[in-house]
């Protein structure tokens, strides 16, 4: 016998075995290069070699944070006291809430220059309406958050019909919309709410009871657990692979460190601010809805590729025109302190075929059928240009 044959001989079994382990195991890891892939391990090898490939993912913003808190800690030894993180969480609140809208604006792959401009024009109208007015706070609120909704809607018709940059536009809402919160403060330039309005209160002053702030981290522990065994479920009945159990009580138990260490020294000071925790409830409504919604996948994919999301609409030459009816070419905005999301909704409409175009002569003018009309309109201009013949 041959070297060869003997090779050959060996390979077989191996290549027997290979299909088996392969057969028993998901669908989708039927490639034997995602075999080793598995467990703790391969859990580990897997994230090893995306920082090899550069997907770095929120590695560098952890490994900023801490080299800014080190920085910060080395200059101030009070950096990291729990009073001062109390202050921090007051702070971040709000500036937080903003950057949730600028997040949706560069999910659309825009940007927009007027943030600080229209949070201001909205917290002047809240105060101005409150104070001056004399206005009941729940109207005063809506006041805040129509002004913002009344500027993203310009933002959106702008861009939509006219298809004037984001750039350009936010670059003149940011000069323009200063101007008006200007006049809306009017010849004072300040306007002070009182100290014992629920505005303040509620900004400032409300913390949680320390059992309530325990109670919602385990809250939260358990929703994780529950929506990671829901989507285990449904992949095993898919015939899908599914998260290892003991990776999936690793996970939670990191998951209630993290949450319970900073509570618990949150609580030696003031607790948990309540402004910080519907700013977190924010974050988690908005993460649900970009990840499991129509409209947070219609984002993405307009940002991803605006021609494509152009595709898939009905009519985008009239979705565009409105940033409430699925435009195809969106333009969102941002949240602004006690305002709405300024958000447009991209298209997610079934693709619709267009009935087909008549023949046309080889000289007539080369029309678009993207809608019917217009394959009108080309078949009658193609007519009209057929010269008699002979």
């Amino acid at each position: 016998m041959t070297s060869t044959e003997a090779d050959s001989g060996t390979a077989e079994p191996q290549s027997a075995s290979t299909a088996e382990l392969q057969a028993g195991l998901p669908a989708d890891l039927q490639d034997e290069r995602l075999i080793a892939s598995r467990g703790i391990g391969g859990t580990v090898s897997a994230f090893t070699a995306r920082l090899r490939g550069g997907d770095l993912g929120s590695l560098p913003v952890v490994v900023g944070l801490i080299i800014i808190w080190g920085v910060f800690q080395s200059l101030n030894s009070s950096f990291l006291s729990s009073r001062n993180l109390v202050n921090l969480t007051l702070q971040s609140a709000a500036v937080g809430t903003v950057a949730i809208g600028i997040v949706l604006v560069l999910l659309l792959g825009e940007i927009d220059l007027s943030v600080g401009s229209v949070s201001g024009l909205a917290s002047a109208v809240l105060a101005v309406t409150l104070v001056n007015l004399h206005w009941p706070l729940v109207v005063a609120v809506l006041a805040a958050i129509g002004a913002g909704v009344v500027i993203g809607l310009l933002y959106g018709a702008l861009y939509n019909r006219f298809g004037v940059p984001s750039f350009v536009i936010t670059l003149a809402g940011l000069l323009g919309i200063l101007g008006v919160q200007l006049y809306v403060l009017g010849t004072e330039g300040t306007v002070n709410i009182p100290f014992d309005s629920w505005v303040v209160t509620f900004a400032q002053q409300s913390f949680l009871p320390p059992a309530v702030a325990y109670l919602l981290v385990a809250l939260t522990v358990a929703a994780f657990v529950l929506s990671r065994l829901r989507t285990r479920a449904a992949r095993a009945a898919a015939g899908l692979s599914t998260t290892p159990t003991g990776m999936l009580a690793a996970r939670a138990a990191f998951l209630a460190i993290v949450l319970a260490v900073p509570v618990a020294f949150l609580n030696r000071d003031r607790g948990v601010a309540v402004m910080f925790v519907f700013f977190l409830a924010l974050v988690i409504v908005m993460d649900l809805a970009i990840r499991r919604t129509s409209w947070g996948r219609s984002v993405m994919a307009v940002g991803g590729n605006v021609e494509a999301a152009r595709a898939s609409t009905s009519r985008p030459s009239t979705c565009r025109c409105s940033p409430c009816a699925r435009p195809s070419r969106p333009w969102a905005a941002s949240w602004r302190p006690g305002g709405w999301p300024r958000s447009t909704r991209a298209a997610a409409a079934p693709t619709r075929t267009s009935p087909p175009s008549p023949p046309r002569s080889s000289g007539a003018p080369a029309c678009s059928a993207a809608a019917a009309r217009r394959t009108r309109r080309c078949s009658a201009s193609s007519s009209s240009s057929r010269s008699p013949a002979g």
